[in-house]
């Protein structure tokens, strides 16, 4: 396993991670099994997040007794300083241990990235749990281009986690400028959520770009982080004809995929597009129907109040058919 260095904070981590989300359909002795496993290919890179359910406390129980093999990286959707500085106590417990190395703004848009930098926000309590020892490095995770580009002009932003895989490669440029100045850069849904289906081929492309700091596929059996591991340590570059099946799975993905640009934006009557297609994709491949279920439900606009005017369509620059698209969301969701 190739061990890299996480941007500018000094830690040295292997260059495949592990994602907690899918650990939240399994169990706690079944997180350790695979946490024996990944002591085995040496795998150290850690990442969950407070809003994973259970994945937080399932990843304690893990590594219980072998705390210092790994590095752990989780995440808060918090935005006030009161908040935040709750749910680092909060994750400090979860994951058994007394300090965590990465810590994570998780998901802000531009507008709530103002509020967590702003007095009173979230970054506050940052600081100050990284002044008290809690907390090693603070970083940031997003899905809209216009806060990575955001996030690289942040001097406290130490990692920034975007989605970045053979459909979703929109942020390359920004990517590049990570490497540039420092910055980490985190490679989350190297399958596109489990839209791409070879898993080798996939992991093959994200290894290739030196710029990928780390990638975290997400993990909840053996077989998959056995699979993940067999693709990304080869070290051959890519075939011809694993450039041809490249080719194929954008071909096949291009018409039907939500890279979440944003660019359909703002909805005639409030529904945050992108955000209906993202917990679709964990109801449909994560296997976590409940969980993308309660998170739709707190979204102020449903798919079902679309009312056709089709602008959004106009804007996307990947030419979806996003009117049918909310249509099946909304049957999938609103029963």
């Amino acid at each position: 396993m190739e061990f890299v260095k996480l941007g500018n904070t000094g830690l040295s981590v292997s260059r495949l991670g592990f994602g907690g989300i899918p650990i939240q359909r399994i169990d706690a002795e079944g997180t350790k099994k695979l946490f024996d496993a990944l002591i085995e290919y040496n795998i150290n890179y850690i990442d969950t997040a407070r809003g994973y359910t259970v994945s937080e406390e399932y990843i304690g129980y893990a590594i219980r007794g072998r705390r210092d093999k790994f590095v752990l990286a989780t995440k808060s959707m918090a935005k006030t300083y009161e908040a935040m500085a709750k749910d680092i106590e909060i994750s400090l417990t979860n994951l058994g241990t007394d300090y965590i190395d990465l810590y994570q703004v998780h998901n802000p848009n531009a507008s709530q990235l103002e509020t967590i930098c702003a007095e009173g926000g979230a970054l506050g309590a940052l600081l100050k749990a990284k002044e008290d020892g809690k907390i090693g490095h603070i970083g940031i995770t997003a899905h809209g281009l216009d806060v990575f580009e955001a996030a690289l002009k942040l001097d406290w932003v130490e990692t920034i986690m975007f989605p970045y895989n053979i459909v979703e490669n929109q942020a390359e440029k920004l990517i590049e400028q990570c490497t540039e100045c420092g910055k980490a850069f985190i490679a989350m849904k190297p399958l596109a959520g489990g839209a791409i289906e070879n898993a080798e081929i996939a992991m093959r492309y994200i290894a290739a770009n030196l710029n990928v700091t780390v990638a975290i596929p997400g993990m909840a059996d053996i077989e998959e982080l056995t699979c993940n591991v067999n693709a990304f340590t080869r070290k051959e570059a890519l075939t011809e004809e694993e450039n041809v099946q490249i080719a194929q799975v954008k071909q096949t993905l291009t018409g039907n995929f939500c890279r979440r640009c944003n660019y359909c934006a703002p909805c005639t009557v409030g529904i945050n597009i992108p955000g209906v297609f993202l917990f679709a994709g964990y109801l449909k491949r994560y296997g976590l129907a409940e969980w993308a279920k309660d998170r739709y439900a707190a979204l102020p606009v449903k798919a079902h109040e679309c009312i056709g005017c089709g602008l959004c369509e106009t804007r996307c620059p990947y030419g979806l058919n996003i009117r049918d698209m909310l249509k099946n969301c909304a049957e999938a969701f609103d029963k």
